[in-house]
């Protein structure tokens, strides 16, 4: 006799999976082949990538390969264990002392993921008595952080500050062990900046620990490019190296202090095995080369201006942007996947972000521009925006 109860047990799965067709939210993996930069091929047709992450165009740098294959010459293909065993080869000193340096922090930790950073670092900083105030339009991954801390979270509006004192104000002493603010710098979603100094001074005015995750602005912004945080006190940052940086793996910056604490509290180094050789050589590669580049910085800035006014000079909505990510507000699932069919019918590849990665009504268009697309590039993007309308 068959039970009930097995033959049901993956019910759940076929409702999740039947939720997501009916809202135009079922997602699906691709083989994707690239070709260089900015170019890649998805099923034998060959595409304008618009929406990598790779804005400096590092991930294929001849240099990075080359030091890639030079520390697997030399270490090996893994590491063999995780740090705090027998997996914190020499290098991993040499690269944090480089990456502190360029920060202008005391120290650095180099971490797996910035996925995984944000979900353990933050418990690992909060007790049960803490509280949270994390932004709005924080990425899923700090968002995640701040419910496994287990502790009082409340969200702030977006980039506004005034919310936030007044919410700083407000719990200031009902006695809570901590106070944390929790934002990005650029954010991932919307492209638009956080106020660093004056999030800084409010973290100072009420006595609150800083976290910013700097992982979109890495690379791109602030001296050297080292991001919107460098030059600033702020008490933690978390960055990855898998964007501008053209590579894989996350970082903390931060004081001395707070360096040994996380080798000793932080779940998401002490219990994962590290970063293989040929990973950390192309960070080190990275490093090298980002300092020296703010001619391809500007350059990516102007370009994404251009592109941005010649959206809006069509009608196209792009919310708060004011860096190299650039969203194309739609509002239905239907409409962003539409759209992001016809461009790639059209040789443009740009992906549709839909809930749950943004809120129901909020689909968009994501455009993430690199040093590598020319002026070319972007006229061949905007005139494809422009037949869509003639298309719709």
């Amino acid at each position: 006799m068959v039970n009930d109860s097995h033959k049901n047990k993956f019910s759940f799965i076929d409702t999740e999976i039947d939720r997501r067709i009916e809202n135009r939210q079922l997602r699906q993996l691709r083989n994707v082949l690239p070709l260089n930069g900015i170019e890649i091929n998805i099923n034998g047709q060959t595409m304008l990538n618009f929406c990598s992450n790779d804005y400096l165009g590092l991930a294929m740098h001849p240099l990075l390969q080359e030091r890639s294959i030079e520390f697997i010459h030399k270490y090996g293909s893994g590491a063999t264990a995780s740090r705090l065993i027998c997996g914190n080869y020499d290098f991993y000193e040499h690269v944090e002392n480089k990456l502190a340096q360029l920060k202008q922090v005391e120290a650095a930790l180099v971490l797996s993921s910035g996925f995984q950073a944000n979900i353990s670092v933050i418990p690992a900083l909060a007790d049960r008595n803490s509280l949270i105030l994390s932004d709005q339009l924080n990425h899923n991954s700090l968002i995640q952080g701040c419910r496994l801390a287990r502790c009082k979270v409340v969200v702030y509006h977006h980039n506004d500050l005034s919310h936030l004192e007044q919410l700083l104000a407000e719990n200031s002493k009902k006695g809570f062990s901590r106070i944390f603010i929790v934002t990005e710098s650029v954010f991932s979603m919307d492209g638009d900046m956080a106020d660093m100094q004056a999030l800084v001074a409010l973290a100072e005015k009420f006595d609150s620990f800083l976290v910013v995750d700097d992982a979109h602005a890495t690379g791109v912004f602030g001296h050297q490019g080292m991001g919107l945080t460098c030059g600033h006190d702020i008490d933690l940052v978390i960055g990855t190296f898998g964007k501008a940086c053209g590579s894989f793996g996350a970082y903390l910056a931060c004081s001395e202090k707070l360096r040994t604490f996380m080798i000793n509290c932080c779940s998401g180094l002490i219990y994962t095995t590290a970063l293989p050789p040929s990973v950390i050589g192309a960070i080190d590669a990275a490093l090298d080369l980002i300092p020296e580049m703010d001619a391809e910085r500007k350059s990516l800035q102007a370009n994404a201006e251009y592109l941005r006014s010649s959206l809006h000079d069509m009608g196209w909505k792009t919310g708060s942007s004011s860096t190299q990510i650039i969203p194309i507000m739609v509002g239905k699932e239907a409409e962003a996947l539409a759209l992001s069919s016809w461009l790639e019918e059209n040789g443009i590849l740009i992906s549709a972000i839909r809930p749950p990665t943004v809120p129901s009504g909020a689909s968009r268009i994501r455009l993430s521009l690199s040093v590598l697309h020319t002026r070319k590039h972007i006229d061949q993007v905007i005139d494809v925006f422009n037949k869509w309308r003639t298309y719709k």
